[in-house]
């Protein structure tokens, strides 16, 4: 069973904004090629590019804003809640992400283009905030965290573990809101501690979602650094 973590806006609001948006790209994105305004009013294959790189700024902004087509949920298993990064999500993430080169490819060679403005528009969609996200998304394609009320088990790249609650002597949640970082030290009764990097797993979506199942769960052992 699946639960959601933080609802999306309505789906009016959303088709909304993305029509506004299109519409503001199509305007704007007529800089981009070397006819007039008039022109490409008048000129239905040149309006075919605008709105083709317009469909690419829907797109870019689909990823980033990734709510709109991927509401955040989380996995509830027997006895806790299991927080990782979908990877369904990031398939078609990754997928919606190459038509943005082929879009930019087809204009290019479909039509003439003033070829600064051009770089530029395709620098934007193809970007570092785009880019980063997915990366980041594919380094943390198999990294989880499953909290229940028996065991704390969590991959994080090659670091993973599990770990028996009754074993953990308290639990201290870090936190570090000017670098935005949060990790999960474990301190077992034996002497030996571990912490759970979060912030390098992709799921600062769920912070709070963790904080209350700890609050919760881990009430007695809980100990804020």
């Amino acid at each position: 069973m699946k639960k959601i973590v933080r609802k999306t806006y309505p789906l009016e609001f959303s088709v909304g904004l993305l029509l506004l948006i299109f519409v503001t790209s199509c305007f704007m994105a007529q800089q981009i090629f070397v006819v007039s305004i008039h022109d490409i009013k008048d000129n239905h294959t040149d309006l075919l590019g605008v709105m083709l790189v317009s469909l690419a700024v829907i797109i870019m902004v689909l990823i980033i804003w990734e709510e709109i087509l991927f509401p955040i949920r989380v996995k509830e298993v027997k006895g806790g809640i299991l927080f990782s990064n979908r990877k369904k999500k990031l398939k078609v993430q990754v997928l919606m992400y190459l038509c943005i080169p082929l879009i930019f490819a087809y204009v290019y060679f479909s039509f003439e283009v003033k070829l600064l403005r051009f770089i530029l528009w395709a620098a934007v969609c193809m970007g570092a905030p785009v880019l980063e996200k997915l990366i980041s998304g594919i380094t943390n394609f198999n990294d989880f965290l499953l909290l229940t009320d028996d065991f704390i088990e969590y991959k994080n790249n090659e670091k993973e573990g599990r770990f028996s609650v009754a074993e953990v002597q308290q639990i201290i949640i870090i936190t570090e809101e000017r670098i935005v970082s949060k990790k999960m030290q474990l301190d077992f009764k034996d002497g030996n501690s571990v912490v759970i990097d979060l912030d390098e797993m992709e799921l600062d979506v769920f912070y709070e979602t963790i904080d209350k199942f700890t609050e919760k769960h881990y009430g007695s052992l809980l100990k804020q650094a």
